[in-house]
């Protein structure tokens, strides 16, 4: 048997450091070789780039790895990294709290989409392989005072080689962080380090925050005294919808048939969202506050939009076909309706979109109260696009039936992903044509708004969940619509004319709090006309102060 020489634990994490440099970290050299010119200078920065990290990472394992913790510590970096790094390569993602928050709190569902044997591999060979290898060496550490000051020097000597290296380079790395923020969010394994204790910094500060209610003096406004029938307001959220694949706005395919010859429907053409993810964009557009000021521990410790419509006196109900509402429908009636015992519709441990409408008819015959209800789709989500619709709404051909997108032909991923936005025309439409048949019994109306978009191979990125201000805009333009039934629009002043001559303005996910709130003329000093995007649209004595 081969026998693997003794290690002192200095060259153990300089090793480790370089491992972690070159193993984990081909998107980042990418994204570098692409951004720095080939010349000399360049292939100087590159080097310099190189040698930066290397020392951080030694100076960081030097620090941190002691002769318990050593072998334990770094056999977890590579395991982890390992899965970071593959999908990276995968999907173009980058690592950020944001991205971190959308994994931690997905579904068994969506990470059983993500699995595949390449992250098997990928685990295998850079985590598992490496962490054995490691625990067959041995390390000869010193006594304890020794190994403290040895750690002091191999500190030191980093440290000193570090500053002199960003010295020596100053003008030319000072430039390359001020221009690509990215950089940062390509680091393995600092960029998860970094994401993972953000994350548990919020959700401590939310633990300690008490929970606060919002909107408490919210009341139905006099003018629904003059409503002769029950009302029902269905607001469906769409998941992974993007505006530049919704045939109703511009597109060059007929992924919206069905909703075009819909009379009196509104497509919204310039509607952004609050986050790239579902964790950020589903809590912020029913939170009340905007895009600019959202923050993830104080949505989740107050009341919102739900809150203040059932406080009002309307019935609020969420029916999910997904991975759950993020918190905004905690308290209020929620209906888990994602893996029924529907044997045309669900399949595998999930259900197709019109499972939402299972039942719907007998409960609007059934209406006792006037009612929101929230509708949350699968939608879109990725990467199993070819999943997400029945056979017979596959259009497009051919269609990528993996979800190692990269190894797809772009066009078969796009055929996929316009399939996607057939069926949701297909379950829109239908609904719409349900809450039409029931006009004469009760006032109906439709509000769809997707979460956020989907990246399909531009730029190198695939699904979601890029940092908002790195994130191109097919994950932040998303479709917005709005239907209303004749009586509807009679009782609730909606002039559908005029949302039509405006329906080009500039709007966002900022906009559904208050818009909600002056459509169901709902009373409240958190009301802000500006951000109600019906407003405009409504006579004068219909608005919620009327």
């Amino acid at each position: 048997m081969l026998k693997i020489k003794s290690l002192r634990p200095e060259w153990v994490t300089l090793f480790a450091s370089a491992y972690l440099l070159l193993g984990f970290n081909s998107v980042l050299w990418s994204h570098v070789t692409t951004v720095l010119s080939g010349d000399a200078h360049g292939v100087l920065l590159r080097v310099a780039f190189g040698v930066l990290l290397l020392c951080a990472f030694n100076l960081v394992l030097t620090l941190l790895v002691f002769r318990r913790t050593l072998k334990p510590l770094l056999a977890l970096l590579f395991i982890v990294s390992a899965g970071v790094a593959y999908f990276m390569n995968q999907y173009g993602v980058l690592i950020d709290i944001g991205m971190l928050r959308n994994t931690v709190e997905t579904n068994v569902t969506e990470v059983r989409d993500l699995l595949s044997l390449k992250l098997l591999v990928y685990i295998f060979l850079l985590g598992v392989v490496p962490s054995f290898i490691l625990f067959k060496v041995r390390v000869d550490f010193r006594s304890l005072p020794r190994e403290l000051l040895r750690k002091f020097w191999v500190s030191l000597a980093s440290l000193l080689l570090l500053t002199a290296v960003a010295m020596l380079n100053y003008q030319g790395l000072a430039s390359l962080f001020r221009n690509h923020h990215e950089l940062r969010l390509m680091v393995v394994p600092s960029n998860y380090i970094g994401a993972s204790v953000n994350y548990v910094r919020e959700k401590v500060g939310g633990a300690t925050q008490s929970f606060r209610a919002i909107g408490e003096d919210a009341t139905l406004a006099p003018a629904w005294a003059g409503h002769p029938r029950k009302s029902l307001t269905v607001l469906v959220v769409g998941e992974s919808a993007r505006a530049e694949n919704f045939g109703l706005l511009g597109y060059g395919r007929e992924t919206t048939p069905q909703l075009a010859k819909e009379n009196g429907l509104v497509a919204f053409s310039n509607v952004t969202s609050c986050g790239t993810e579902t964790a950020v964009s589903v809590p912020c557009m029913f939170s009340g506050m905007t895009r600019k000021n959202y923050d993830a521990s104080t949505a989740k410790n107050q009341e919102g939009l739900l809150d203040m419509l059932q406080r009002a006196g309307l019935a609020v109900y969420w029916r999910d076909n997904q991975s759950g509402c993020k918190g905004t429908c905690d308290r209020v009636h929620f209906e888990d309706v994602s893996n029924l015992n529907e044997p045309t519709l669900c399949a595998d441990s999930e259900c197709h979109d019109e499972i939402l409408l299972k039942d719907l008819a007998a409960r609007i015959d059934n209406l006792q109260q006037d009612t929101v209800l929230v509708l949350h789709q699968m939608g879109s989500h990725g990467p199993d696009y070819f999943k997400r619709y029945p056979a017979q709404f596959e259009h497009f051909t051919p269609v990528c039936r993996s979800n190692a997108l990269n190894q797809c032909d772009r066009q078969s991923i796009i055929n996929a992903y316009d399939n996607t936005l057939v069926y949701t025309d297909h379950v829109l439409a239908s609904l719409i044509d349900l809450l039409r048949s029931k006009q004469d019994k009760v006032d109906t109306a439709m509000l769809y708004l997707s979460d956020h978009g989907e990246s399909l191979g531009e730029y190198n990125l695939f699904l979601h969940g890029t940092p908002y201000m790195l994130a191109p805009e097919q994950q932040k333009h998303v479709p917005m619509l709005a239907w209303f039934s004749d009586n509807y629009r009679s009782s609730f002043g909606v002039d559908v004319d005029c949302l039509q001559r405006t329906r080009d303005r500039a709007l966002s996910q900022d906009n559904l709090f208050h818009s909600m709130l002056g459509l169901l003329q709902v009373k409240t000093a958190l009301y802000d006309p500006q951000l109600d995007l019906f407003s405009s649209c409504r006579p004068v004595g219909t608005t919620q102060s009327g």
